[in-house]
């Protein structure tokens, strides 16, 4: 498959259906076994498995009936191997229905690897946006 931004794209899409649907084992299988998942607050789950543990949680709680948007930030696609991409994408999540809540944007980067199964999340780091102090 190659240098596709098309595939890396539906990586990342079956992540968003996922999170919407509140399916923490299907959001944790796009990680590789051994990811690095660090959330807004500077928190690494390390691993599909605490990925997956820690998302069930959200999901069954705190971020129950949240919605993953994209924002309007364009995605920044680099390849540095044909099989290794770098992602960086603006995004957030709306609470229960909620209005998009800027309180709750953030620049997400992401490190993809091609595998067998298709393009999975190598890494995730997840840095909330703040104003720039004046």
């Amino acid at each position: 498959m190659g240098m596709s931004e098309q595939a890396v794209f539906s990586t990342l899409n079956e992540l968003t259906e996922a999170w919407n649907a509140g399916d923490a084992a299907a959001y944790a299988r796009l990680f590789l076994e051994d990811a690095d998942y660090v959330n807004f607050m500077g928190q690494n789950s390390r691993g599909r498995a605490a990925i997956e543990e820690s998302h069930r949680f959200l999901f069954d709680g705190p971020l129950k009936g949240s919605k993953m948007t994209c924002g309007t930030t364009p995605p920044a696609v680099r390849f540095v191997r044909p099989d290794v991409a770098i992602v960086v994408i603006g995004g957030g999540t709306t609470l229960d229905g909620a209005d998009e809540d800027p309180s709750r944007a953030s620049t997400v980067t992401f490190v993809l690897v091609e595998e067998p199964e298709g393009w999975r999340i190598a890494s995730f780091q997840n840095t909330r946006r703040t104003a720039v102090p004046s």
